[in-house]
């Protein structure tokens, strides 16, 4: 069984068909790409995945359970979490505040616990402490816990965001461009980082990513999509070699 498969899923806005009867499934511990030509509906694709944006049409399961109508904050605690293509942090609090907020939600012993300063309380938020200040030493940020985010340069914010969704404790890692805005020497060192990751905290992800060569290096298998409908499914090599993929980034006809 795949850990998540999407079926014949759509998204309409109006008149507009975002995402046209889409289906994949993912598995277990693989590097998934998603690639496509601006307004192909990649990120509607992600939106659809972790909650915020409702399909129109089609289904969503997760380790076989239907999770098509939860609400964000049921699939994140299930295991899904997701970085944004427009950064997306809590940009006046601190790096290690960021990953903090991030924590709580796997916390369990409630508001008034902590008013209260109830033993258990405490001892929970020493936990939380303790694991945010690895994840900051883990994208090497340990250094600069204690400055705003929005203070933070624009790969750092991109690091504390990757960060701040491991802090959910996730099966499912979704990554919308993050290596927008990076040179050649960080996107390459940003592959390496995304491998180490899914190896520590066995994950799986999931990538959208606008450079071609990043995806085609680093992804087990990789769908693309062009107008809302996926054109091509499958290896890197079977993907680059498809016409219909080719069409769609290069405007001709093979």
């Amino acid at each position: 069984m795949s850990l998540l498969e999407v079926s014949h899923m759509s998204r309409r806005f109006g008149g507009l068909v975002a995402v046209n009867d889409v289906s994949l499934s993912v598995q277990e511990g693989e590097i998934f790409g998603l690639i496509g030509p601006n307004g192909a509906g990649k990120t509607t694709l992600f939106n659809l995945i972790t909650g915020l944006t409702s399909p129109s049409s089609g289904n969503l399961h997760y380790q076989g359970q239907d999770i098509t109508r939860l609400p964000p904050f049921r699939i994140a605690a299930l295991g899904l979490a997701r970085t944004f293509q427009n950064i997306r942090l809590f940009g006046n609090l601190s790096a290690l505040e960021n990953i903090r907020i991030a924590h709580h939600i796997h916390t369990k012993t409630g508001v008034w616990a902590g008013v209260l300063g109830l033993p258990a309380a405490r001892a929970e938020q020493v936990g939380v402490e303790r694991q945010a200040w690895a994840l900051l030493e883990r994208v090497g940020l340990q250094g600069r816990a204690f400055e705003r985010a929005k203070n933070l340069s624009y790969g750092d914010q991109r690091r504390l965001e990757i960060a701040r969704a491991l802090a959910l404790r996730p099966k499912v890692l979704l990554l919308d461009e993050p290596a927008a805005g990076m040179n050649s020497a960080e996107k390459a060192t940003l592959s390496g980082f995304i491998r180490q990751v899914r190896g520590e905290f066995g994950l799986t992800i999931i990538l959208i990513e606008h450079h071609v060569p990043l995806v085609m290096g680093l992804c087990d298998r990789i769908a693309v999509l062009n107008f809302g409908q996926m054109i091509a499914l499958g290896s890197p090599q079977k993907v680059a070699n498809d016409p219909a993929v080719i069409e769609a980034y290069l405007g001709v006809e093979t």
